[in-house]
Parts: structure tokens; C-alpha cells; sequence
């Protein structure tokens, strides 16, 4: 049974703020950068940042220190509730907030009974909930066209008041916030990018970060990737084309650095695709999360699949071009804050699969997005040097 689907009361006044607004959703890295979206809204409205409860741990990575945020809990993926410590510091956190409205995210079927367990379970009332799954069966009952981007239905998400609340007690933000996901590093971050850069040689080079790993590619196999993987791009295709962006670069940017970017699992994979372009000038970062964030925000543009690390770069202001498979990008192209491009390539009715796209389109759309930046660095966020 959904949170929201017993009897409501009618709403009551309720004081501003009365403890941080409780944001849940299940989501993997692009998911939960994207969810920052609705995290400033709710934030700006209630006027306490937001707990975000999870599952996995790289939520709590992207959110380490962001001023939206006073309190992560990361539920463990694939461990019974009963097991799973975090699952009782969520209910226990529920149960201490039990007048803080409640924005649940998640839209999977087979999810959603987790959720509702532990709502019920902390005795969290339903008139406290607003759900995502509630708000889209609403809009397509009533014959209205749901959002179709998944920051947009976070923002409307935001919108929604539970019913225990009174509206015109939370009223919507002025002025008006982003609505577009933006994460935040520290200084000291960004301290230690520059410090891991200059022992690398790269500091102060224009950097052009080609991100080509998926989910798949995370266990760590130097391998063809199979079949059924709608989000790999054939090895020689990404040699070829390093090979056309570093010819581009030598005549419009000379002084750039391509560097191949990937999580420590991925460095395997890298450096087949390094070997076969054939340019060993070409660099390799394996990295956290955390400095991969840091990276992006010194880097001066990427081409990445459509996978976590895309969102990430535009959420920090990276302008990136981004190849999607069997996921539309009407549905799921990144997001900036401040304006960043972002060109996205294939994707339905186009392409269902990455190997669909041939590599001249995607180095076309990369040419496209430097014409751009170098026209105007400042407006279009980097500068070439």
C-alpha cells in the first residue's frame, strides 16, 4: 500500500520549519545528483536543509558537505532491513522528526514496499508524504501530461505541500530557485585537486576529460563489453576518436591535455582504450568521487557516456557532450545550475544503442561544443586557458 493511499486529514498550521524536511529515493550517482534539485527547493521552502535517506554509499559521498543537506543515512542495497543498522538509524531518525514532511522520490514498483515499511515502521503519518509514484499517477488520471525530464518532475515534486501542511505556510522560494541540480566542493578540495594536478603536470592546462565507462565497466576487466550492454561504445571507436579530438586540439588548442577518466576499478579499461588510440601523451585519472568533482570544475569541457559522472560534470558547470544508448535524453540529458552546455547525442528514436552512434557524429557534436566555447569562454563558463 503507497504511503499516501489511507485517509488524509484535512491540513493544519503547522510553524515554519518545524524539523528538516526527509527526502528519500534509491537512486544511483546520476539519480542523486540530479535529486540536489529538489533538495535547494525544499530547503528554501521549509527553511531547514533536508535528510536524505539512500541506498548506497556514494550518497553520501555527493552530499559530504552541501549546504542543502544536514544528514545523510545510507541504506545498504541488497540487505535485509532486519540486518541493516542504517535501516533502524532511519527509522529512529523518522521517529525524532515526526513532524517533518516527508518527499519520497522513488518511482520503481519493486522498491517502493521497502519504503513504505519503513514509514510505516518509524509511524511517520501519511498526511506527511508527498510520493513521486502518487504525483505521476495523479497527473496521468486527470488526463494531464506529466513532466517528462526527471529534474523536471523534481521540481514539481517540490511543488506539492503534504496535506498536513498548510501551502501558504511553505510558499514557493524569492527569489525563484535553480532548479537544476548543483553540487558544491570544499576548498580544501580544491586544494588538493590542484596539488594531485601539479605532481600529474597538468595544472593550469586546459583539460579535456573523455569519460567512457558505464556501471558494467566498474568490475574492473580490460574486455570487449558485451552484447546486452546498451551503454558501451566499441574500444576502437573511442580510439578513433581520441585520435580526431587530439588533431582538433593541436590546431584549435594546443595546450590542452586529453585525460581519460574513470573510477579506480575502471583503470583496466582505460588503459586498453589508450592503447589502442595509440597516444600514450594521452592521460589516465582514476579517481574518487569526490576528486572527480573537484576535476571537473579545472577541467575545460568532457565527452562522457550517459552514467553518473555526466551529471556530475554538469552540475558543477562542465560544459560535456553526452552519448546515450537505450535511455532517452529527453529523459535524462544532465542538467546545469549556471547554463553550461550540454549536447547530447543518440538516444530513441536515434539510437538504442551506444554502438548505434557512429563516431564522426560524436566527434562533430564535440567540435561544435569547442566552436562554442572558444567563441565565448566567459558566457559559455571556461576559459581556454
Amino acid at each position: 500500500m503507497s504511503p499516501t493511499s489511507r485517509p488524509k486529514p484535512r491540513p493544519f498550521p503547522v510553524p515554519q520549519a518545524p524539523t528538516n524536511p526527509v527526502v528519500i529515493w534509491f537512486g544511483r550517482i546520476g539519480d542523486m545528483i540530479m535529486l540536489s534539485t529538489l533538495l535547494e527547493i525544499l530547503h528554501r521552502r521549509f527553511g531547514r536543509p533536508c535528510r536524505v535517506i539512500g541506498a548506497g554509499a556514494w550518497t553520501e559521498e555527493i552530499y559530504r558537505s552541501h549546504r542543502d543537506v544536514a544528514e545523510v543515512i545510507c541504506l545498504g542495497r541488497h540487505t535485509a532491513f532486519f540486518f541493516d543498522r542504517q535501516w533502524w538509524r532511519a527509522r529512529r531518525a523518522l521517529r525524532a522528526g515526526s513532524a517533518a514532511p516527508v518527499y519520497v522520490c522513488e518511482d520503481f514498483p519493486h522498491k517502493l514496499p521497502r519504503i513504505t515499511r519503513l514509514l510505516r515502521w518509524s509511524g511517520t503519518p501519511a498526511s506527511h508524504c508527498i510520493v513521486m509514484a502518487d504525483m505521476l499517477a495523479a497527473a496521468k488520471s486527470h488526463g494531464q501530461q506529466a513532466p517528462e525530464h526527471w529534474v523536471d518532475r523534481l521540481v514539481a515534486l517540490g511543488r506539492c505541500t503534504p496535506p498536513a501542511f498548510r501551502e501558504a505556510d511553505f510558499p514557493w522560494p524569492e527569489p525563484p530557485p535553480r532548479c537544476a541540480p548543483r553540487l558544491e566542493t570544499t576548498a580544501a578540495e580544491r586544494a588538493e585537486c590542484d596539488t594531485w594536478l601539479a605532481s600529474q603536470g597538468w595544472l593550469g592546462r586546459p583539460l579535456v576529460l573523455v569519460q567512457p565507462g558505464n556501471q558494467r565497466t566498474m568490475k574492473g576487466a580490460a574486455r570487449p563489453a558485451s552484447q546486452d550492454d546498451h551503454k558501451a561504445w566499441p574500444v576502437e571507436r573511442w580510439a578513433e576518436l581520441l585520435q580526431h579530438v587530439r588533431q582538433h586540439l593541436q590546431r584549435r588548442l594546443p595546450q590542452a591535455l586529453v585525460v581519460l577518466v574513470g573510477a579506480p576499478q575502471e583503470a583496466p579499461f582505460l588503459e586498453l582504450i589508450r592503447t589502442a588510440a595509440k597516444l600514450p601523451s594521452i592521460g589516465i585519472a582514476v579517481l574518487p568521487l569526490r576528486r572527480l568533482f573537484a576535476l571537473c570544475e579545472r577541467s575545460h569541457n568532457m565527452i562522457s557516456v550517459d552514467t553518473g559522472p555526466a551529471h556530475a560534470a554538469a552540475a558543477v558547470g562542465l560544459p560535456l557532450v553526452v552519448l546515450f544508448g537505450g535511455y532517452p535524453s529527453q529523459v535524462w540529458q544532465p542538467r546545469s545550475a549556471v547554463g553550461s552546455p550540454v549536447i547530447g547525442v543518440g538516444g530513441p528514436p536515434v539510437a538504442s544503442r551506444l554502438d548505434e552512434i557512429p563516431e564522426q557524429v560524436v566527434f562533430a557534436a564535440w567540435c561544435e561544443l569547442l566552436d562554442r566555447l572558444l567563441a565565448d569562454p566567459i558566457r559559455s563558463g571556461r576559459a581556454a586557458s
